[in-house]
């Protein structure tokens, strides 16, 4: 397992970003927001990325664009959304980054399966002729708010570039057991997003630092561990202050992957 982070979480400065990749000990970095608010994937510096990666043995875990984040109804914008698709896998190639990760579509009531199926499909055939692959995000706010909704998803889709971005604490936000979620996807997780909280007695999410909220990072990881996970574990920080926090929680990470490691030896 790969020790990584989504860098906008705490800056969409490229530099700053790396000092902070290196400072913190992680190994590489999801790349979603790089430069000013408006400069997303694909839409970003390319030269500047690739320069600053250059000489450094960091990895790109994935790369995040804004792609199928609204209703799977409105066919016409998810049509333009896989034309830019396109740029999107060049600009993967082109910075060797593996991986592209995307949202299932908006959470509405009743949501097509049929119609989100044929889209990620469409979207793996794209990724496939890249040599890219696709990790679908699963969360509250989306049309696959836990991992069984996920793995239902991606079991219709039945395509080797389309997998999982297993989003644990979403899955605990949306009601779903981690572990739950964990389980129905078995063999289909290529990324993993890392954060922590819980729900409170109001029904609202608090986000903590990474280990003391509800999600239960240790068995997330033993069990990945047990599958032969060897993907990216990708940090998300939302605790402010963000820098303090981003060195607190990578720390946890780094000391909880060195343990199970440790322990599967022994």
């Amino acid at each position: 397992m790969i020790p990584v982070w989504l860098t906008d979480t705490v800056t969409s400065d490229l530099n700053r970003a790396l000092h902070y990749t290196q400072l913190w000990g992680l190994h590489g970095m999801e790349l979603r927001t790089v430069g000013g608010p408006d400069d997303r994937v694909p839409h970003v510096n390319e030269r500047q990325i690739r320069e600053q990666m250059e000489g450094t043995d960091l990895l790109l875990g994935s790369a995040v664009p804004s792609m199928f984040e609204g209703p799977v109804g409105d066919r016409a914008a998810w049509m333009n959304d896989l034309i830019e698709f396109e740029n999107t896998l060049k600009l993967c190639e082109r910075i060797e980054c593996p991986r592209v990760t995307i949202s299932p579509f908006a959470g509405t009531e009743d949501p097509p399966t049929d119609e989100i199926v044929d889209a990620l499909r469409r979207a793996g055939a794209k990724a496939e002729a890249h040599g890219i692959l696709v990790a679908v995000r699963n969360g509250p706010e989306t049309a696959c708010p836990t991992g069984v909704a996920l793995a239902d998803v991606l079991t219709a889709v039945g395509h080797p570039h389309v997998r999982a971005a297993w989003n644990p604490a979403g899955a605990l936000r949306a009601g779903e057991h981690p572990i739950d979620g964990l389980t129905a996807l078995a063999g289909l997780v290529t990324l993993v997003r890392c954060s922590d909280g819980y729900v409170t007695e109001d029904g609202y999410w608090e986000d903590t630092t990474l280990g003391e909220g509800a999600v239960g990072w240790r068995e997330q990881f033993e069990l990945l561990h047990a599958r032969g996970f060897q993907g990216p574990i990708s940090m998300e920080v939302y605790v402010e202050p963000r820098p303090e926090e981003g060195l607190r929680s990578a720390t946890t990470l780094i000391r909880m992957l060195r343990d199970i490691r440790a322990r599967a030896e022994t």
